[in-house]
């Protein structure tokens, strides 16, 4: 699983949260980077502040109004989103997120299927700071603008490169999705995609639209958990 969401939030709630942001403390990034807290040279928000839990339940919320995320991670859990900046020299070395995520506040704890990095700063106002992600097909690397969103396996070896100037934002997302295979859940998306495409073309109640309609739900179904 590896998706780039193109305006997953709008700029208006970019420019929110990034007002918001203005006014945040700031703390080491590897207090929550688990095993891999050595590769990591950022800081973020403190995660449970008054701040940082409202601030990820209002992108939480957006992301759950993107139709395009909603069909790729198709959502069961979200770990609250939390906010990382990294400023020149900073840098988040290969490495592979935790399997599980447990929050202090509440004591749930979620199966990590996949991760999400919320871009909140445009390309323009930094360089480096690539996030670089290791799937089937080899290496990606991308430089989203703000509001995208890149979503993939959190199994899949990725970093950060290093920021060479400005600043760059943005807010990191764990999910538990109700599919746990990513090959199930690329084949959901596809079709939930086709049938997005075909949909304005020969009608949603069309006997062929209403039988890939079925199918689909039935997948979920069948592969989901509550």
């Amino acid at each position: 699983m590896l998706a780039h969401i193109p305006s997953a939030l709008g700029k208006a709630e970019v420019t929110r949260l990034r007002d918001a942001l203005g006014a945040a403390e700031w703390e080491d990034g590897a207090s929550t980077a688990g095993a891999s807290k050595i590769a990591k040279r950022n800081s973020q928000t403190p995660p449970d502040s008054d701040l940082s839990r409202k601030l990820g339940a209002m992108a939480a919320s957006a992301l759950l109004a993107s139709p395009a995320f909603v069909s790729a991670a198709i959502p069961l859990r979200i770990f609250p989103p939390l906010f990382e900046r990294y400023e020149v020299g900073d840098r988040y070395d290969p490495h592979v997120d935790n399997a599980v995520r447990g929050d202090a506040m509440t004591g749930a704890r979620i199966r990590v299927d996949l991760a999400a990095t919320l871009l909140l700063s445009d390309p323009e106002e930094y360089d480096g700071g690539h996030l670089i992600v290791e799937d089937i097909f080899g290496s990606r690397e991308f430089k989203a603008q703000a509001g995208d969103v890149v979503l993939f396996s959190a199994g899949s070896l990725n970093m950060v490169t290093p920021v060479t100037r400005g600043v760059r934002l943005s807010s990191f997302i764990w999910l538990q999705s109700m599919i746990q295979s990513d090959e199930a859940r690329d084949l959901v998306c596809d079709l939930d995609a086709a049938i997005q495409d075909l949909a304005p073309r020969i009608g949603g109640d069309d006997p062929d639209m209403r039988k890939l309609a079925t199918v689909y739900h039935n997948l979920i179904r069948i592969w989901g958990e509550a």
